[in-house]
């Protein structure tokens, strides 16, 4: 399993300070006080637990990508919050706890057309308002049958959406394109002619679930 590189500045300077602390208490034993010495290691441990679950949270595990021809692919890992239909388009609305897989990945094969970020709110992700009102990001996909736009939603505690593509780029299915750094909301948005096969509080796994069907 590798680790994403924007968990790098949160793991390694918490591993090391963690370590610091653990290992300063014991050096000239005797010079600290019960309580001092219990801070330290409560502290030391903490750290290195913060540690651990910095390497979980920036997983990148290995999957294999779906192949289904006229196929939609879940952008992101989460529970279906909600699938709502326009007079345009169909909406699914996907909440990331910290412990979903925190990439994005390409819906379908296209290029990118625009991407776009807007600041705003931080607003809980299950808050109705959250889509409209917290910092996003908007990926606009160009693929075959029309266009899909892919948005990154801040949440409450996720404060920062990272975009590794740009307009112009050629994607395939399944592709990585991003991720919110801790919890979040992902919404995809198809053309209205997509069946949707899911519905609410179904479990999505990005680039293996189908989310749509042409």
């Amino acid at each position: 399993m590798n680790i994403l590189k924007e968990g790098f500045p949160f793991i390694f300077p918490s591993c090391i300070a963690g370590m610091v602390l653990l290992i300063i208490p014991h050096i000239g034993s005797g010079r600290f006080a019960a309580a001092s010495f219990i801070l330290l290691q409560g502290s030391g441990a903490l750290l290195l637990l913060f540690a651990c679950f910095c390497v979980f949270f920036f997983r990148d595990p290995k999957i294999t990508i779906t192949e289904d021809e006229g196929a939609i692919l879940s952008p992101c890992n989460g529970t279906v919050m909600e699938i709502e239909e326009t007079e345009n388009e169909k909406i699914i609305r996907v909440f990331l706890s910290i412990f979903s897989v925190h990439l994005q990945r390409s819906p379908v094969d296209g290029t990118v057309s625009d991407v776009k970020h807007a600041d705003g709110k931080f607003l809980a992700a299950w808050n109705p308002q959250a889509h409209m009102l917290n910092e996003h990001n908007t990926f606009t996909i160009q693929g075959p049958d029309g266009a899909y736009t892919v948005r990154q939603v801040a949440g409450f505690l996720a404060r920062r959406c990272v975009s590794w593509v740009k307009a112009g780029d050629t994607l395939k299915a399944g592709d990585k394109i991003g991720m919110i750094k801790f919890s979040s909301q992902v919404d995809l948005h198809m053309p209205k002619t997509i069946t949707v096969p899911l519905k609410k509080g179904d479990r999505v796994r990005a680039g293996i679930t189908v989310a749509g069907k042409r």
